[in-house]
């Protein structure tokens, strides 16, 4: 098996470097500092599903270097705590929440969001997570302990970009695979396993065309500066990930692999849910 190509810990810790910042205006188009295959307009989106207000208490599963969690900090002007199991995401995080004056509104702390939440029941009005959820094992169990930290009528919204639409190869898997542990399915499983978990199912919409376009973004801005990104990260790593972000291009683009975004509901009254 090839080496594994490193992402999260270069961006997260190189993350306010001009050449990092100038790929994700490239890829982005508006940089809030994320990493993901989410846009700001996107976000946008995401807040007016889960109606989230300046009362709202939020909880975002996989915050890497915390742009997405302070820009609902500051365009909503609610509270957030952000998790996330990378150390240099979680130090970037919490400097830029110092640094824009947000650290009453925003916190981070690691956290393995595979095990139970160190939160009380009911805590949360509600969780968003973007494209981290593929990377976290036991899925039934990680959605009941989201039900439980989450209020009555709470709702929860997760991205997931693994979901097999097609035919992938096993090749085509592990250079998608490179930069991490990830789980894949096909479509229809997370929509049972968040009704599993108690939840009222209220979308799953397809965002699959966002991500070929971001990735496409992507591999070109860091193409363009090549010369710099491989001072920072190394030749080999580079075109690694060069590698790794074309083959997220043709699997999106071609609809073998696709990205859904879900939301749910905790129903006021509790609902039976299997242990």
């Amino acid at each position: 098996m090839d080496a594994p190509v490193d992402l999260y810990n270069t961006s997260y810790n190189t993350f306010s470097v001009d050449v990092q910042q100038a790929v994700r205006s490239k890829t982005y188009g508006e940089d809030i500092g994320q990493s993901g295959w989410m846009t700001a307009d996107e976000l946008r989106s995401f807040i007016a599903l889960l109606h989230l207000t300046p009362s709202s208490n939020v909880l975002e599963i996989g915050s890497g270097s915390g742009g997405p969690a302070l820009f609902l900090a500051e365009v909503v002007g609610c509270h957030v705590t952000g998790l996330d199991i990378n150390q240099f995401g979680i130090n970037n995080a919490n400097t830029l929440a110092r640094t824009r004056e947000l650290d009453g509104r925003a916190r981070f702390q690691i956290a393995d969001a595979s095990q139970p939440l160190a939160f009380e029941q009911d805590t949360f009005d509600a969780i968003i997570s973007n494209d981290s959820m593929c990377h976290i094992p036991e899925r039934l169990k990680v959605l009941k302990d989201w039900y439980r930290v989450l209020k009555p009528g709470g709702q929860m919204l997760f991205s997931d970009a693994m979901v097999i639409t097609g035919l992938v190869s096993h090749v085509e898997i592990a250079l998608r695979s490179s930069i991490g542990y990830y789980f894949y399915l096909p479509v229809g499983i997370n929509e049972q396993l968040i009704e599993a978990a108690g939840f009222e199912l209220l979308r799953a919409d397809d965002l699959t065309a966002s991500a070929a376009a971001v990735s496409r973004r992507w591999h070109d801005a860091r193409a363009e500066h090549h010369e710099e990104l491989k001072r920072i990260e190394g030749a080999s790593n580079f075109e690694g990930l060069q590698a790794f972000l074309w083959c997220v291009h043709t699997l999106t683009s071609e609809r073998r692999l696709s990205r859904y975004m879900y939301l749910a509901r905790k129903p006021t009254a509790e609902a039976t849910v299997q242990p």
